[in-house]
């Protein structure tokens, strides 16, 4: 391959670098709120409310608390799983780098 193509190739996967750098930081802000939410359901009484829509309604504890779970294993399975494609990523981008910086030195 030559540099010109190599060059298109970093540049097409610094583009995805990036994209899977946003969507980690949203998946971690939405799994810092509901870490938040969890200890509110933790430290409040037997009657708790949550905002669906425009509405604020009573909700059951028991099944909330279940839900804020089920929602923090997906989002941490999502982080992960991006993690281990942004790792992939890095290392394709570092040894592009190098094939491409390889003719410069001679």
């Amino acid at each position: 391959m030559e540099n010109n193509q190599k060059i298109q190739e970093m540049q097409f996967l610094e583009q995805n670098f990036q994209n899977l750098l946003f969507q980690k930081q949203a998946f971690q802000m939405e799994l810092s709120e509901t870490n938040s939410a969890l200890k509110e359901v933790e430290k409040s009484g037997d009657e708790i409310f949550k905002i669906v829509g425009q509405l604020m309604i009573k909700a059951d504890k028991s099944e909330t608390k279940k839900e804020l779970e089920n929602k923090k294993k997906l989002l941490n399975l999502r982080v992960n799983a991006i993690e281990k494609q942004e790792k992939s990523l890095r290392e394709k981008l570092e040894k592009l780098r190098e094939e491409i910086s390889k003719p410069e030195k001679k």
